[in-house]
C-alpha cells in the first residue's frame, strides 16, 4: 500500500480509504437487532479485507443508514488490535441549533462504540446556508472545537458537493494556528470532473488533507463502464486508470473506495502494480480521450464550467445548464450515457447536494423567453444553447431520481 501525509494532521494515510456508504444494510437507519446477519457478515469481511491490504482508514457518516451502528460491532475490536494505526472518520451534518448538532455527534460516537474519532467532518457544506451554520459566531464549529478539546475528535474537516466559491470560503475560514480553521476536506475531483482543482490548490496552500469523494461512482459509474472507455483505458480497467489519474497529483492524498463487498477493492489495488509506469500509461490514453472529445464536441463547449454560463440560481426555471452540458459532453465523447442519466435525472430531486433543474423546464414558454434574454446578455447564441439543452434532455432525460439516502 502507498501512504501519504494527510496535510497538517500529520496522519500517514493510505491512498485508498474504505468508504462506508455501500456495505450497510440499507439507507434507512435501524436498530442492530433488525440488521440482516448476512449484511453484517459482509460488512465485517469488507473491513477485514481492507485491513489485510493496508487500508487502515475507515470513513463513514451519520447519514449513511445504519453504517455507523454496524461498524460499531467491529471497530472497537480493531482499535484494540492495531491501536492508533486505525484511522476512523465520521461525518455529521451541521444544524441551525448547535446543541442538536452536539447531541448528534455524541450519538454517532455511541453508534460507533468509540471514545473518539480521528477525523470528524461536517457533512454536506454545499451552499452558503449550510456553511454559515458552521462558521458563524456561536455556530457548530465552536462546538466541534470544544469536542476536540475534550478528546472526542482529533481533527476537524468538512465534506462538500458545493460549487468552488463555497468550498473556497470554507477552506479560507479561520487559521489553524489559532485553533480555528479546517484541517482537511472531502470533495469531488477526478478524470471526468476537474472543476474543483483550484480548491485543491487553495487547500494545499493551507496544508490541508485532501480526500476525494466517490471517484468510482460519481466519477463516472465506473463499475459499469461503457465499452468505449474500456477500450481507451485498456489494458487497465477504467477504475484503475481513474485512480492513477487522481493519485498522479501529489496534492491528492486519498481516494474513497465505496466498497459494497470485499472484492470491490481489487480494481483499485491493481493500480499499485502499475504505479511506477504511470507516466507512460497516462499520457497516450489522455491524448485519446481528448481526441474523442474533439471529435464529438465543439471546442468552445469542452469546458461548460468556464463558458460564462449563468449558474442555476441565475437561470430562469433554475435549469442547471452547466451540469447538463457537462453530462452531454461525457455521453457524446466517451459513451457515458448511463452515467449521464444517473446524474442528470437527479436534478430537481437532490436539494443542495446536486441542485438545479433539468431542461424540461423549457416546456414553459416564459422560461424559454427569459432564458434567451439571460444568455444573450452573456454573449451567447441563445438558440444554440437552448437547442443543446433540448438535445441533452432527449439524450439522457428520463424518470427523475433521488439521492440514495433519499430512497433514490
Amino acid at each position: 500500500m502507498l501512504y501519504r501525509r494527510f496535510g497538517r494532521t500529520e496522519l500517514k494515510i493510505p491512498v485508498f480509504s474504505c468508504g462506508g456508504m455501500r456495505y450497510q444494510d440499507g439507507w434507512q437507519d435501524k436498530p442492530l437487532d433488525e440488521v440482516d446477519l448476512e449484511s453484517q457478515k459482509n460488512l465485517e469481511a469488507t473491513i477485514e479485507r481492507a485491513m489485510e491490504v493496508g487500508i487502515n482508514h475507515v470513513e463513514t457518516a451519520r447519514g449513511y443508514g445504519c453504517s455507523e451502528r454496524q461498524l460499531g460491532l467491529i471497530l472497537p475490536r480493531l482499535r484494540k488490535q492495531i491501536g492508533d494505526k486505525l484511522i476512523v472518520q465520521t461525518k455529521v451534518g451541521p444544524d441551525d441549533d448547535p446543541k442538536k448538532f452536539e447531541a448528534n455527534f455524541h450519538d454517532s460516537l455511541k453508534r460507533l462504540q468509540l471514545d473518539y474519532v480521528d477525523l470528524f467532518a461536517f457533512h454536506g457544506l454545499n451552499n452558503d446556508e449550510t456553511l454559515d451554520r458552521v462558521v458563524r459566531d456561536g455556530g457548530c464549529f465552536e462546538v466541534a472545537q470544544k469536542l476536540r478539546e475534550q478528546g472526542k475528535c482529533r481533527f476537524i474537516g468538512f465534506s462538500t458537493h458545493g460549487p468552488p466559491d463555497v468550498i473556497t470560503r470554507a477552506i479560507q475560514f479561520g487559521e489553524a494556528e489559532s485553533g480555528k480553521g479546517f484541517d482537511y476536506l472531502n470533495l469531488h475531483w477526478y478524470l471526468v470532473f476537474q472543476r474543483n482543482w483550484s480548491c485543491i490548490e487553495e487547500a494545499t496552500k493551507r496544508d490541508m488533507g485532501v480526500f476525494i469523494i466517490s471517484p468510482t461512482d460519481k466519477g463516472g459509474k465506473l463499475y459499469e463502464p461503457p465499452q468505449k472507455l474500456v477500450d481507451i483505458c485498456d489494458p487497465l480497467h477504467p477504475i484503475t486508470f481513474n485512480d492513477l489519474f487522481c493519485l498522479n497529483e501529489e496534492k491528492v492524498h486519498t481516494l474513497s473506495v465505496g466498497a459494497s463487498k470485499p472484492g470491490d477493492f481489487d480494481e483499485h489495488l491493481a493500480m499499485l502494480d502499475v504505479w511506477e509506469d504511470r507516466a507512460s500509461i497516462l499520457e497516450p490514453r489522455l491524448v485519446k480521450l481528448k481526441e474523442e472529445l474533439d471529435r464529438h464536441v465543439d471546442a468552445d463547449l469542452h469546458d461548460p464550467f468556464n463558458m460564462n454560463l449563468p449558474d442555476w440560481q441565475s437561470t430562469p426555471g433554475g435549469i442547471n445548464i452547466i451540469m447538463a452540458l457537462w453530462m452531454r459532453n461525457l455521453a457524446l465523447a466517451w459513451d457515458m450515457t448511463e452515467f449521464g442519466k444517473m446524474r442528470y435525472n437527479m436534478l430537481g430531486g437532490a436539494s443542495h447536494w446536486f441542485p438545479g433543474y433539468r431542461a424540461d423546464k423549457l416546456n414553459d414558454l416564459d422560461v424559454e423567453r427569459d432564458l434567451s434574454a439571460v444568455l444573450e446578455s452573456r454573449g451567447h447564441d441563445s438558440k444554440r444553447i437552448i437547442g443543446l439543452l433540448r438535445e441533452t434532455h432527449d439524450l439522457i432525460g428520463g424518470e427523475q431520481r433521488k439521492r440514495l439516502s433519499q430512497g433514490g
